[in-house]
């Protein structure tokens, strides 16, 4: 028995060779809100699994054509991303141990009651939405890292080496490689760089050929278990690949290499979202690398240059100033800015009775409220002096694009109210919306209050700290114009509470935000 599939919901393939097995779970299933399908052996199964994704499947341990160890071997060898349930009326230790090894999540014994299988159906589903948040957020954090770093550099092999160090690192990548075109234009790559968490051979010989036909071509070089033999003309010999994903290095349309990913490790199967993340990252790199190969012909057009007596001064200068302009610059402040404002956060979410997940989602928020400053340069952020009328609108940009950074990763969508609404004023005179009173969101408010008080209380490199009761006194001046008088009236009421206790995990959190500014 089926049921009609749609997106929103979980979807379940039962699978065993009992019919009144699989209409039972079927039905079940259904009546919980999932979408069922049912086979009747492996080999359908892995029919099925090609034609649509599931989130699990439960399957019968023996079957005729195929049974359900045999089925795990295959979800594993073609790297099928689903969760396995084994369900037997012949179970023993040994058949457990055995399904586990082989990748099942768990195992169930027959007879066996309704409600416990749906209790694991679940418990599995929720696991797996917990493991894919947290790679969407592991994403979205190394992304912003990578940029940080990747913006900072002209040379190229130093470059090159932090995309590949920081991917494998935070990508959840066995093997990184990185392919430059040897001469512009020549179609030919040859591979600059490479990381691995093992042997050499992991990494087998890529065919350079069919992934630039796949870029050019715009389609995605993103394939799991055998089906990503095609990329390579010798497939990697000492282990089985799970998941291997290319990311094309664009510059004016024109590939100037590939990134390359691989997993060899079950359970760590790239995304169509791991693809987009890579994408972005491929994009920022494209340009740094491209920016590193153009001062690099600087330096040696320069070093002709003062051979002919030019000035090899003045021109480097202006080529330096014009590589600042276009380089990407993140501000010194922010780490421990950051980690600052998240503990004032905190503090105003707790004392406002917030639930514990809205306590995170505040805490989290306030940790990348300033992650739309990526891409201002240094030497702005840092200005001793008054910012020009330009300045200020470069700067007042940030909100917006740090919504544009987070909007794509559905599980980060809960921060947006904290990056995009911490400067609007209760009045309705800040920016980006001019939005006022409670019509701005809570989270903005609560970000708006911690941001300014650690912006008063810290040294800028355009004024020293004020003292903690000037920073008070500003505060209450401007709850009902610039702030939420409430939320100002909770957050010094707490502030003063700790001052008092002289709190010794409030210190120890002071100091540790401290220190990661000092180190930064």
């Amino acid at each position: 028995m089926d049921a009609g599939l749609h997106e929103e919901s979980p979807r379940v393939l039962v699978v065993d060779d009992e019919k009144v097995i699989r209409e039972i779970l079927s039905d079940f299933l259904t009546m919980e809100g999932f979408l069922v399908r049912t086979v009747e052996n492996g080999e359908a199964a892995l029919r099925e699994l090609s034609r649509r994704s599931y989130n699990l499947v439960i399957s019968d341990l023996k079957m005729p054509k195929m049974g359900g160890l045999e089925l795990l071997s295959q979800i594993e060898e073609q790297g099928i991303n689903v969760l396995t349930v084994i369900m037997t009326g012949f179970g023993t230790v040994e058949t457990a141990i055995e399904a586990m090894k082989k990748g099942a999540y768990d195992y169930i014994l027959k007879p066996f009651k309704v409600e416990e299988v749906v209790h694991i159906v679940q418990r599995g589903l929720e696991r797996q939405q917990l493991q894919t948040e947290n790679i969407r957020l592991k994403e979205a954090l190394s992304l912003y890292k990578i940029s940080e770093a990747i913006s900072q550099s002209l040379s190229l092999d130093h470059i090159l080496e932090l995309i590949t160090n920081v991917t494998i690192e935070e990508g959840q990548a066995d093997a990184v490689s990185l392919l430059l075109e040897d001469e512009e234009g020549s179609r030919t790559f040859v591979e600059r760089i490479r990381r691995c968490n093992g042997s050499e051979e992991l990494f087998g010989e890529l065919n350079a050929e069919e992934l630039l036909r796949c870029h050019e071509e715009e389609l995605p070089a993103l394939a799991h278990g055998v089906k990503a033999h095609r990329f390579f003309s010798k497939p990697p010999r000492s282990q089985r690949i799970v998941s291997f994903c290319s990311i094309p290095l664009v510059i004016r349309h024109h590939v100037l290499g590939m990134l390359n990913v691989y997993s060899f490790s079950r359970g760590a199967r790239f995304t169509e979202g791991t693809r987009k993340m890579l994408s972005i990252l491929g994009n920022r790199a494209a340009v740094s690398i491209e920016n590193a190969k153009l001062y690099e012909n600087l330096l040696q057009s320069n070093r002709e240059l003062e051979s002919a007596n030019l000035s090899l001064e003045e021109n480097f200068r202006q080529t330096i100033v014009g590589f600042a302009n276009a380089l990407e610059e993140s501000d010194l402040y922010t780490r421990g800015h950051s980690e600052r404002v998240s503990l004032y956060s905190r503090m105003i979410a707790e004392a406002m009775l917030l639930s514990p997940q809205e306590i995170e989602t505040v805490v989290l928020a306030a940790k990348v409220h300033d992650i739309g400053k990526i891409g201002i340069p240094t030497d702005m952020l840092n200005k001793p002096g008054r910012l020009t009328p330009d300045e200020i609108a470069v700067f007042r940009e940030h909100p917006e694009k740090g919504r544009r950074i987070l909007e794509p990763v559905p599980f980060l969508r809960d921060l947006i109210e904290g990056t995009y609404c911490h400067h609007e004023a209760w009045d309705g005179s800040g920016y980006p919306r001019g939005l006022a009173g409670e019509g701005i969101p809570r989270l903005g408010r609560i970000v708006a209050i911690a941001d300014a008080f650690d912006a008063m209380t810290s040294d800028r490199a355009y004024r020293k700290a004020l003292p903690h009761e000037s920073a008070v006194s500003e505060l209450r001046r401007c709850a009902g114009t610039q702030f939420d008088p409430n939320i100002v009236e909770i957050f010094l009421r707490e502030l003063e509470k700790r001052r008092e206790r002289s709190d010794e995990a409030w210190t120890n959190a002071r100091a540790l935000a401290a220190q990661a500014a000092a180190s930064f």
